[in-house]
């Protein structure tokens, strides 16, 4: 887990994703239906949908990494190109593994940089479907359940498995990509439409 993502977690113990906020999102989850066999949705159910939805994005992202700048950083104490990519690659799989004990000790990061664009697509590919693989394993009674970050023994936040899953696996990526996009930019690559059209590709045109 990166610095960010530990500073996030522990905001995020005072924010939305308090136990009182997900409460109400579960209680207004339970009232809706499965579109194939009007069974109630698994709280799970939505996190893995927006997980295909989102991927297909990150993946234009990641397709426009230019192989020849990934040593480029925007700022001597910013991530390379390369290890800002290979971060958003791996992050749902690592953060999903992340959250299935009840606690862990905030480990030490080093972001390793990516070699090649193809390192980074087959990173996030794995990762993708390892955090999937792993989601779907939990029911409603585990995501709504105490995940624990601790420090030295301390601990530093302590809220609903889901909410850590919704800030760190999701939240905390569309960050990052959204980071990878100016230093697309900054390269002058031509930056793919995100959550909409962008400069460069208009998908309603």
């Amino acid at each position: 887990m990166c610095p960010f993502c530990i500073a996030s977690a522990a905001l995020m113990a005072g924010s939305v994703m308090s136990t009182g906020g997900l409460a109400a999102l579960a209680v207004k989850k339970f009232g809706s239906k499965s579109d194939t066999n009007g069974e109630d949705m698994r709280l799970v159910d939505s996190i893995l949908m927006e997980l295909d939805q989102e991927a297909q994005t990150t993946k234009r992202v990641l397709d426009r990494i230019p192989e020849d700048k990934l040593a480029w950083k925007p700022h001597p104490r910013s991530y390379s190109l390369g290890q800002l990519a290979l971060h958003v690659a791996s992050t749902p799989g690592s953060v999903a593994a992340l959250a299935v004990p009840d606690s862990m000790e905030a480990p030490n990061f080093s972001q390793p940089e990516a070699k090649s664009r193809q390192e980074v697509l087959d990173t996030f590919s794995k990762s993708l479907e390892s955090a999937k693989e792993t989601l779907k394993k939990m029911d409603d009674a585990r995501l709504m359940s105490k995940w624990t970050l601790t420090k030295n023994g301390k601990v530093l936040m302590s809220v609903p498995r889901i909410g850590f899953i919704r800030s760190i696996l999701m939240n905390h990526n569309y960050h990052h990509r959204g980071q990878l996009s100016v230093y697309l930019r900054m390269l002058d690559v031509p930056v793919p439409s995100i959550y909409g059209p962008s400069a460069d590709e208009n998908p309603f045109a």
